[in-house]
């Protein structure tokens, strides 16, 4: 999900830097079975102010070219938001 991030945000001549992520899955049993029903990822990078509203539009649509996120749509909610750090 990071590289497709990532690549989005290259795609679209996005400059940045720093970029990480932190990703926690949350886990509940069905039946005897433990599984993910929900991943949350927080994207950390460093942009230019001007280039902010381009990273939350790139954020709301990433996820639908992900290879990982939509082998498991359906099965696990994921959401994502991002943290701007100073540049």
């Amino acid at each position: 999900m990071l590289g497709t991030f990532a690549g989005a945000l290259a795609a679209r001549q996005v400059s940045f830097e720093n970029l990480r992520a932190d990703t926690v899955g949350e886990v509940e049993a069905d039946g005897k079975v433990l599984v993910i029903k929900r991943i949350t990822q927080t994207f950390q990078l460093a942009v230019p102010e001007e280039e902010r509203e381009t990273v939350e539009r790139v954020l709301s649509v990433y996820a639908d070219s992900c290879p990982v996120a939509r082998s498991v749509k359906g099965s696990i909610e994921i959401s994502s938001e991002v943290d701007f750090l100073s540049t």
